[in-house]
Protein backbone atom coordinates (compact mmCIF):
# COMPACT_ATOMS: atom_id res chain seq x y z
CA UNK A 1 0.00 0.00 0.00
CA UNK A 2 0.90 3.42 -0.93
CA UNK A 3 0.57 6.69 1.13
CA UNK A 4 -0.49 10.19 -0.71
CA UNK A 5 1.82 13.48 -0.55
CA UNK A 6 0.59 16.54 -1.30
CA UNK A 7 2.90 17.88 -4.46
CA UNK A 8 1.75 21.27 -5.51
CA UNK A 9 -0.84 24.00 -4.16
CA UNK A 10 -2.19 27.16 -5.58
CA UNK A 11 -5.20 29.33 -4.59
CA UNK A 12 -6.92 32.16 -6.13
CA UNK A 13 -9.22 35.23 -4.95
CA UNK A 14 -10.58 37.92 -6.88
CA UNK A 15 -9.07 41.15 -6.88
CA UNK A 16 -11.86 42.92 -5.56
CA UNK A 17 -11.64 43.80 -1.82
CA UNK A 18 -14.75 44.46 0.29
CA UNK A 19 -14.40 45.71 3.53
CA UNK A 20 -16.20 45.78 6.70
CA UNK A 21 -16.86 49.59 5.94
CA UNK A 22 -17.78 48.65 2.27
CA UNK A 23 -20.85 46.17 4.11
CA UNK A 24 -21.93 49.29 6.85
CA UNK A 25 -22.95 51.34 3.42
CA UNK A 26 -25.24 48.57 2.68
CA UNK A 27 -26.47 47.14 5.81
CA UNK A 28 -26.55 48.25 9.29
CA UNK A 29 -22.96 46.76 10.52
CA UNK A 30 -19.94 48.53 11.66
CA UNK A 31 -16.02 47.28 11.65
CA UNK A 32 -16.35 47.22 14.96
CA UNK A 33 -19.25 44.94 15.58
CA UNK A 34 -18.06 42.79 12.80
CA UNK A 35 -14.01 42.04 13.88
CA UNK A 36 -14.99 41.64 17.52
CA UNK A 37 -17.82 38.65 16.65
CA UNK A 38 -15.78 37.06 13.76
CA UNK A 39 -12.05 38.78 13.30
CA UNK A 40 -12.78 39.58 9.46
CA UNK A 41 -11.56 42.81 8.51
CA UNK A 42 -12.05 42.13 4.55
CA UNK A 43 -13.35 39.97 1.96
CA UNK A 44 -13.24 39.74 -1.61
CA UNK A 45 -16.04 39.11 -3.94
CA UNK A 46 -16.20 38.04 -7.10
CA UNK A 47 -17.14 40.90 -10.04
CA UNK A 48 -19.95 39.79 -11.71
CA UNK A 49 -19.14 37.86 -15.42
CA UNK A 50 -15.65 37.26 -14.07
CA UNK A 51 -14.86 35.06 -12.19
CA UNK A 52 -17.24 31.95 -11.53
CA UNK A 53 -16.85 28.89 -9.07
CA UNK A 54 -15.12 26.66 -11.87
CA UNK A 55 -13.16 29.63 -12.99
CA UNK A 56 -11.80 30.33 -10.01
CA UNK A 57 -11.17 26.53 -9.47
CA UNK A 58 -9.80 26.34 -12.68
CA UNK A 59 -7.04 29.25 -11.77
CA UNK A 60 -6.13 27.69 -8.67
CA UNK A 61 -5.61 24.64 -9.90
CA UNK A 62 -3.19 25.95 -13.17
CA UNK A 63 -0.83 26.83 -10.46
CA UNK A 64 -1.11 23.48 -8.40
CA UNK A 65 -0.78 21.78 -11.46
CA UNK A 66 2.47 23.87 -12.42
CA UNK A 67 4.02 23.52 -8.88
CA UNK A 68 3.40 19.38 -8.74
CA UNK A 69 5.76 18.88 -11.96
CA UNK A 70 3.17 16.59 -12.83
CA UNK A 71 1.93 17.11 -15.96
CA UNK A 72 -2.08 17.78 -17.13
CA UNK A 73 -1.73 14.41 -18.75
CA UNK A 74 -1.27 12.51 -16.10
CA UNK A 75 -3.37 13.80 -13.84
CA UNK A 76 -5.77 10.98 -12.90
CA UNK A 77 -8.81 11.61 -11.03
CA UNK A 78 -10.74 15.36 -10.66
CA UNK A 79 -11.95 15.90 -6.85
CA UNK A 80 -14.06 19.29 -6.65
CA UNK A 81 -15.86 20.44 -3.55
CA UNK A 82 -18.26 23.20 -3.04
CA UNK A 83 -21.37 24.35 -2.23
CA UNK A 84 -22.18 26.92 -4.53
CA UNK A 85 -21.78 25.19 -8.13
CA UNK A 86 -22.19 27.27 -11.36
CA UNK A 87 -25.03 24.80 -11.94
CA UNK A 88 -27.55 23.28 -10.09
CA UNK A 89 -26.26 19.88 -12.21
CA UNK A 90 -23.44 18.81 -13.43
CA UNK A 91 -21.36 19.66 -10.83
CA UNK A 92 -17.78 21.73 -11.59
CA UNK A 93 -15.95 19.13 -11.48
CA UNK A 94 -16.20 18.12 -15.24
CA UNK A 95 -16.16 21.83 -16.28
CA UNK A 96 -12.65 21.36 -14.65
CA UNK A 97 -12.12 18.52 -16.70
CA UNK A 98 -12.92 20.43 -20.08
CA UNK A 99 -11.45 23.63 -19.28
CA UNK A 100 -7.90 22.63 -18.09
CA UNK A 101 -7.97 20.08 -21.25
CA UNK A 102 -7.29 17.13 -19.09
CA UNK A 103 -8.12 13.50 -20.16
CA UNK A 104 -11.85 12.17 -20.12
CA UNK A 105 -10.83 11.35 -16.34
CA UNK A 106 -13.30 10.67 -13.22
CA UNK A 107 -15.02 13.83 -12.17
CA UNK A 108 -15.91 13.75 -8.70
CA UNK A 109 -18.20 16.31 -6.66
CA UNK A 110 -18.20 16.85 -3.13
CA UNK A 111 -20.92 18.36 -1.11
CA UNK A 112 -19.45 18.60 2.57
CA UNK A 113 -19.60 22.34 2.78
CA UNK A 114 -16.86 24.04 5.52
CA UNK A 115 -14.96 20.42 5.67
CA UNK A 116 -15.56 19.74 1.74
CA UNK A 117 -11.99 19.91 1.23
CA UNK A 118 -11.34 17.56 3.96
CA UNK A 119 -13.21 14.76 2.81
CA UNK A 120 -12.12 15.26 -0.77
CA UNK A 121 -8.50 14.85 0.71
CA UNK A 122 -9.27 11.76 2.41
CA UNK A 123 -11.11 10.42 -1.06
CA UNK A 124 -7.99 11.25 -2.77
CA UNK A 125 -5.97 9.38 -0.43
CA UNK A 126 -7.77 6.39 -0.54
CA UNK A 127 -7.49 6.28 -4.00
CA UNK A 128 -3.98 6.68 -3.77
CA UNK A 129 -3.26 3.98 -1.31
CA UNK A 130 -5.36 1.15 -3.14
CA UNK A 131 -2.94 2.11 -6.09
CA UNK A 132 -5.96 3.02 -8.19
CA UNK A 133 -4.80 6.10 -9.07
CA UNK A 134 -1.50 8.21 -9.19
CA UNK A 135 -2.03 11.81 -9.26
CA UNK A 136 -5.20 13.63 -8.15
CA UNK A 137 -6.34 17.05 -8.66
CA UNK A 138 -8.57 18.32 -5.36
CA UNK A 139 -10.25 21.84 -5.57
CA UNK A 140 -11.91 23.47 -3.29
CA UNK A 141 -13.99 26.37 -4.63
CA UNK A 142 -16.73 28.74 -3.79
CA UNK A 143 -18.49 32.14 -4.63
CA UNK A 144 -21.22 32.87 -2.10
CA UNK A 145 -21.08 36.68 -2.66
CA UNK A 146 -23.75 36.64 -5.18
CA UNK A 147 -26.04 34.41 -2.71
CA UNK A 148 -26.16 36.43 0.03
CA UNK A 149 -28.85 39.09 1.82
CA UNK A 150 -26.50 42.19 1.57
CA UNK A 151 -29.39 43.69 3.91
CA UNK A 152 -29.29 44.27 7.40
CA UNK A 153 -32.14 41.25 7.90
CA UNK A 154 -29.23 39.23 6.53
CA UNK A 155 -26.24 40.87 8.11
CA UNK A 156 -25.17 37.88 10.42
CA UNK A 157 -24.47 35.66 8.16
CA UNK A 158 -23.44 38.13 4.58
CA UNK A 159 -20.79 39.68 6.70
CA UNK A 160 -18.62 36.19 7.19
CA UNK A 161 -18.32 34.87 3.58
CA UNK A 162 -15.75 35.67 0.67
CA UNK A 163 -15.01 34.14 -2.85
CA UNK A 164 -12.20 31.96 -4.07
CA UNK A 165 -10.38 28.97 -4.78
CA UNK A 166 -7.83 26.52 -3.59
CA UNK A 167 -6.05 23.32 -5.43
CA UNK A 168 -3.87 20.85 -4.15
CA UNK A 169 -2.04 17.79 -6.47
CA UNK A 170 -2.18 14.67 -4.48
CA UNK A 171 0.69 12.07 -5.98
CA UNK A 172 1.77 8.30 -4.81
CA UNK A 173 4.68 8.63 -2.05
CA UNK A 174 6.22 5.85 -2.07
CA UNK A 175 7.69 6.44 1.43
CA UNK A 176 5.15 5.01 3.81
CA UNK A 177 6.84 7.53 6.81
CA UNK A 178 5.61 10.68 4.96
CA UNK A 179 2.31 12.06 3.11
CA UNK A 180 -0.79 11.49 4.59
CA UNK A 181 -0.44 9.82 7.40
CA UNK A 182 -4.48 9.22 8.24
CA UNK A 183 -8.10 11.64 8.10
CA UNK A 184 -11.10 10.83 10.30
CA UNK A 185 -14.19 12.13 9.13
CA UNK A 186 -17.79 12.17 11.21
CA UNK A 187 -21.31 13.71 10.71
CA UNK A 188 -24.21 14.65 12.69
CA UNK A 189 -27.49 15.32 10.70
CA UNK A 190 -29.89 15.61 13.29
CA UNK A 191 -28.48 19.57 13.19
CA UNK A 192 -28.32 19.79 9.42
CA UNK A 193 -31.01 23.03 9.57
CA UNK A 194 -29.01 24.64 11.82
CA UNK A 195 -26.47 25.90 9.51
CA UNK A 196 -28.37 25.40 5.93
CA UNK A 197 -29.63 26.39 2.55
CA UNK A 198 -33.27 24.95 1.99
CA UNK A 199 -33.90 26.50 -1.03
CA UNK A 200 -34.31 25.96 -3.89
CA UNK A 201 -34.29 22.53 -3.22
CA UNK A 202 -36.28 19.63 -3.89
CA UNK A 203 -37.69 18.07 -0.56
CA UNK A 204 -39.09 21.53 0.47
CA UNK A 205 -38.95 24.37 -1.82
CA UNK A 206 -38.10 24.38 -5.56
CA UNK A 207 -37.93 27.19 -7.76
CA UNK A 208 -41.56 26.64 -8.83
CA UNK A 209 -42.73 27.40 -5.28
CA UNK A 210 -40.78 30.51 -4.54
CA UNK A 211 -42.04 32.12 -8.28
CA UNK A 212 -45.28 31.43 -7.19
CA UNK A 213 -45.39 32.66 -3.84
CA UNK A 214 -43.68 35.56 -5.09
CA UNK A 215 -42.66 36.68 -1.34
CA UNK A 216 -40.36 39.19 -0.50
CA UNK A 217 -40.03 38.16 2.92
CA UNK A 218 -39.09 34.79 1.79
CA UNK A 219 -35.68 34.14 3.75
CA UNK A 220 -35.93 30.19 2.82
CA UNK A 221 -32.75 30.88 -0.38
CA UNK A 222 -30.74 32.86 1.92
CA UNK A 223 -28.10 30.75 4.14
CA UNK A 224 -29.44 30.46 8.00
CA UNK A 225 -27.10 30.15 10.71
CA UNK A 226 -27.89 29.48 14.51
CA UNK A 227 -24.31 31.14 15.16
CA UNK A 228 -24.20 30.32 18.75
CA UNK A 229 -25.37 26.68 18.12
CA UNK A 230 -22.97 26.51 15.58
CA UNK A 231 -20.17 27.82 17.58
CA UNK A 232 -20.64 25.85 20.41
CA UNK A 233 -20.06 22.63 18.37
CA UNK A 234 -17.25 23.75 16.41
CA UNK A 235 -15.25 23.96 19.53
CA UNK A 236 -16.30 20.81 21.02
CA UNK A 237 -15.58 18.77 17.54
CA UNK A 238 -12.73 20.32 16.13
CA UNK A 239 -10.89 19.68 19.46
CA UNK A 240 -12.15 16.18 19.70
CA UNK A 241 -11.30 15.24 16.07
CA UNK A 242 -7.39 16.85 16.20
CA UNK A 243 -7.15 14.73 19.38
CA UNK A 244 -8.52 11.51 17.65
CA UNK A 245 -5.75 12.44 14.35
CA UNK A 246 -2.81 12.54 16.80
CA UNK A 247 -3.67 9.59 18.85
CA UNK A 248 -4.34 7.57 15.54
CA UNK A 249 -0.54 8.33 14.99
CA UNK A 250 1.00 8.17 18.10
CA UNK A 251 1.48 11.54 17.98
CA UNK A 252 1.37 14.31 20.68
CA UNK A 253 0.23 18.19 20.50
CA UNK A 254 3.98 19.12 21.34
CA UNK A 255 4.55 17.45 17.68
CA UNK A 256 2.25 19.36 15.42
CA UNK A 257 4.24 21.97 13.73
CA UNK A 258 1.56 23.90 12.00
CA UNK A 259 -2.23 23.34 12.31
CA UNK A 260 -4.56 25.09 9.18
CA UNK A 261 -8.26 24.64 10.42
CA UNK A 262 -10.65 25.95 8.44
CA UNK A 263 -11.33 29.25 8.32
CA UNK A 264 -14.76 29.63 9.79
CA UNK A 265 -14.42 32.40 12.64
CA UNK A 266 -11.11 33.87 14.04
CA UNK A 267 -12.60 33.68 17.82
CA UNK A 268 -12.91 29.80 17.07
CA UNK A 269 -9.28 29.44 16.11
CA UNK A 270 -7.81 31.27 18.98
CA UNK A 271 -10.38 29.38 21.34
CA UNK A 272 -8.88 25.98 20.06
CA UNK A 273 -5.14 27.35 19.85
CA UNK A 274 -5.65 28.61 23.92
CA UNK A 275 -7.04 25.06 24.69
CA UNK A 276 -4.16 23.05 22.64
CA UNK A 277 -1.96 25.79 24.05
CA UNK A 278 -0.79 26.37 20.49
CA UNK A 279 1.64 29.66 19.59
CA UNK A 280 0.64 31.83 16.74
CA UNK A 281 3.68 30.17 15.08
CA UNK A 282 1.90 27.15 14.93
CA UNK A 283 -2.05 27.98 14.14
CA UNK A 284 -1.89 30.02 10.29
CA UNK A 285 -5.34 32.10 10.07
CA UNK A 286 -6.00 34.08 6.95
CA UNK A 287 -9.90 34.59 7.72
CA UNK A 288 -8.73 38.49 8.17
CA UNK A 289 -8.36 39.05 4.68
CA UNK A 290 -10.79 36.66 3.01
CA UNK A 291 -13.61 36.10 5.12
CA UNK A 292 -14.56 32.67 5.53
CA UNK A 293 -14.57 30.80 2.08
CA UNK A 294 -15.88 27.47 3.28
CA UNK A 295 -14.67 24.28 1.21
CA UNK A 296 -11.49 26.44 -0.17
CA UNK A 297 -10.30 27.95 3.07
CA UNK A 298 -8.18 25.18 3.63
CA UNK A 299 -6.30 25.29 1.00
CA UNK A 300 -6.14 28.76 0.81
CA UNK A 301 -4.64 28.99 3.95
CA UNK A 302 -2.04 25.86 3.61
CA UNK A 303 -0.82 27.30 0.45
CA UNK A 304 -0.51 30.57 2.05
CA UNK A 305 1.35 28.89 4.53
CA UNK A 306 3.47 27.00 2.71
CA UNK A 307 4.62 30.25 0.33
CA UNK A 308 5.20 32.31 3.04
CA UNK A 309 7.83 29.15 4.29
CA UNK A 310 6.45 28.21 7.26
CA UNK A 311 5.90 24.19 6.37
CA UNK A 312 8.66 22.38 5.91
CA UNK A 313 10.22 19.28 4.92
CA UNK A 314 9.53 16.40 7.84
CA UNK A 315 6.60 19.06 10.08
CA UNK A 316 3.29 17.50 11.07
CA UNK A 317 0.81 19.83 9.34
CA UNK A 318 -2.59 19.11 10.90
CA UNK A 319 -5.85 20.23 8.61
CA UNK A 320 -9.19 20.31 10.69
CA UNK A 321 -12.62 21.72 9.97
CA UNK A 322 -16.37 21.85 10.97
CA UNK A 323 -19.39 22.87 9.08
CA UNK A 324 -22.85 22.49 7.64
CA UNK A 325 -24.09 19.28 8.21
CA UNK A 326 -23.22 18.70 10.81
CA UNK A 327 -19.72 17.32 9.46
CA UNK A 328 -16.18 17.59 10.58
CA UNK A 329 -12.72 16.01 9.72
CA UNK A 330 -9.29 16.22 10.30
CA UNK A 331 -5.91 15.05 7.94
CA UNK A 332 -2.31 14.35 9.77
CA UNK A 333 0.28 15.08 7.25
CA UNK A 334 4.37 14.09 7.65
CA UNK A 335 5.73 16.90 4.91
Amino acid sequence: MYHSKISGLGYYVPDNIITNNDLAQKMDTNDEWIQERTGIQERRHVIRGEDTTTSMGVKAATIAIERSGVAKEDIDFVIFATLSPDYYFPGPGVLVQRDLGLRTVGALDVRNQCSGFVYAISIADQYIKTGMYKHILVIGSELHSTGLDMTTRGRGVSVIFGDGAGAAVLSREDDVTKGILSTHLHSEGQHAEELALIAPGMGKRWVTDIIADNDPNDESYFPYMNGQFVFKNAVVRFSEVINEGLQANTLEVSDINLLVPHQANLRISQFIQQKFRLTDDQVFNNIQKYGNTTAASIPIALTEAWEQGKIKSGDVVVLAAFGSGFTWGSVIIKW
